[in-house]
């Protein structure tokens, strides 16, 4: 491709995202940097690179700039004692913005290793940077910047590549075959045929109909690490749960490995916002508490890979082997299930039709920004439903909340019940169901039904979000460890000894399966609480009942 046309396109950054170090935070950089002169449209680096150091600008000015598709439009210019880059110096992507010198000067240059020993060591300095970050992020993925995926929204491919950017924060624009103009044109331009796609555009980069694995790849996600290692913990599944328990477990300095199908998060990573979650008292989104445990993982050591979804569990020699979808298999000497659960679909005929492009089960800002202005509809009754409502209807011309008794507080947050009450934007609608999607291609109303009398009628939709529970991810342990009757994973002494008596002479730990040396936390736990603080609870204590299998008391 050649070189993008440069186009001026300010865009307003709040002042966290653009903080100024002070000479003390400059000291401390400069003796792990080294200063170095710039002169005017040097690039120091340029989207698509990996491994990018850590500058901040002492003199002279510096434009961030998304290039896409032919054009490069300015994103921010950034001026002395403020540093470049965002979350990719701390995740080890790919950067996904170009720097280029607008007025020459001086750079304090960093290597991105040195930095993130500085940061774990100075804690003032390595939250400002990590909240910097973190909004830069937001706007990259606001801006549709990053990579580009072309096709069209009623292909499952589409749907699947969307889904994958979006749960892994990966900024990113769309561009649909069916609605968007000149769409067509360019895949001619490419020389792509209609069965190649849909593809992603990369930098010079184009990808035929990539699976999610060879997205990651490219993208720089992480992969699975360090072949022939044996975890002392091997976590299987990045929620909450998981996250807390690689960042204890690798903090107290055991070898840990976490693997995860999707993103970081599980369904916490799609919630707008969690208000509940001690610590955070104006809330956090689901993808920013990700991001930060994340982070906080890898700081310690922590091996993460992404995707990589487990298939089966098996023993071998004293060992635990956890196989994996690309055929390969990792070893450990303790395993915990974190998988978590996937969300209930709703009984309606061709729902199928409409999902991932007006059927969603989760809102994050990407769903939001794709219904606009537009009516909505929200199915379920709890704090999922709730803050989903909420946060659209900051975005939709209507929100629409059904549930199907008559109380919303009894399975939800008396807080979050009072505001949807009180929110002018949000209906709520109680004893009502949907019963059948209406629209040729795209979604255009819901008719749903009173429970009570039978009494249809038609709610205008331009998408629909259900939160209405959830099973558990729990298939690939089938007849390894014990199930309760709906698929949960049976712990401690819920587990029926004479079926499943323990293997070792100690008493069974209360977050062990009935195999001795594998746990179980979260939502994949039968009687879990299904709350994100005690599902990361569940996962800080297995770490210490990991210490304990061992025969150590920690």
């Amino acid at each position: 491709m050649n070189r993008p046309e440069r186009r001026q396109s300010l865009v307003e950054i709040p002042p966290e995202g653009i903080p100024a170090l002070e000479d003390r935070q400059l000291e401390r950089l400069a003796a792990r940097g080294r200063r170095r002169t710039i002169q005017s449209g040097e690039i120091l680096f340029r989207r698509g690179d990996q491994g990018c150091d850590f500058f901040v600008v002492l003199d002279g000015t510096v434009a961030i700039v998304d290039e896409s598709l032919g054009t490069a439009n300015v994103i921010a210019v950034i001026g002395p004692h403020r540093f470049l880059g965002e979350l990719d110096l701390l995740t080890g992507e790919a950067a996904f913005t170009t720097a280029i010198v607008q007025e020459p000067g001086a750079v304090l240059v960093v290597p991105v290793e040195a930095l993130r020993d500085l940061v774990a060591a100075d804690t003032l300095l390595g939250d400002l940077i990590l909240r910097a970050t973190l909004v830069r992020r937001a706007i990259l993925i606001e801006l549709g910047a990053g990579f580009t995926i072309v096709g069209s929204h009623y292909t499952p491919g589409l749907r699947r590549l969307r889904e994958f950017a979006a749960r892994n924060r990966l900024p990113h624009r769309v561009i649909d075959l069916d609605r968007d103009v000149g769409a067509d044109r360019l895949v001619e331009q490419l020389g792509v045929a209609p069965e190649d796609t849909p593809i992603v555009i990369w930098g010079e980069q184009l990808l035929r109909n990539p699976t999610n694995a060879e997205l990651a790849r490219v993208i720089g996600l992480p992969v699975p690490s360090a072949p022939g290692l044996v975890g002392d913990l091997v976590v299987v599944g990045a929620g909450p749960s998981g996250l807390a328990a690689a960042v204890y477990a690798a903090s107290e300095g055991l070898v840990t490995l976490v693997l995860d199908a999707v993103a970081a998060g599980g369904q916490a990573g799609t919630s707008s916002r969690i208000e509940n979650y001690l610590g955070f008292p104006a809330g956090i989104s689901g993808g920013e508490l990700a991001e930060r445990a994340r982070i906080q993982a890898e700081k310690f050591g922590a091996h993460l890979s992404i995707p990589a979804a487990a298939t089966a569990l098996e023993r071998e020699d004293g060992y635990h082997i956890i196989r994996l979808d690309d055929g390969s298999a990792v070893t450990a000497r303790n395993v915990l299930i974190a998988t978590g659960a996937h969300y209930r679909k709703l009984e309606v005929p061709r729902i199928d039709d409409y999902e991932g492009t007006w059927v969603h089960y989760a809102a994050t800002p990407v769903e939001a920004q794709m219904c606009f202005g537009d009516p909505v509809v929200v199915v379920g009754g709890g704090n999922s439903a709730g803050q989903a409502a909420l946060f659209l209807s900051r975005r939709a011309s209507k929100v629409s909340l059904l549930i199907r008794g008559d109380d919303l507080a009894k399975s939800m947050s008396r807080y979050l019940a009072d505001r949807i009450e009180q929110d002018p934007k949000v209906d709520l609608l109680r004893h009502t169901e949907v019963r059948e999607l209406v629209g040729d291609g795209q979604l255009d109303e819901v008719v749903v039904e009173d429970n009570r009398t039978g009494l249809r009628s038609v709610l205008p939709a331009r998408a629909l979000f259900v939160f209405i529970g959830a099973d558990p991810h729990a298939g690939w342990l089938d007849g390894e460890v014990a199930l309760d009757r709906v698929g949960f994973v049976l712990t401690g002494a819920d587990v029926d000894e004479t079926r499943f008596p323990h293997e070792t002479e100690r008493a069974r730990l209360p977050l062990e399966t009935s195999r001795a040396g594998v746990f179980a936390v979260g939502d994949v736990r039968s009687g879990s609480t299904r709350r994100v603080a005690s599902a990361v609870g569940e996962g800080s204590m297995a770490v210490r009942l990991v210490w304990e299998h061992f025969g150590v008391w920690r």
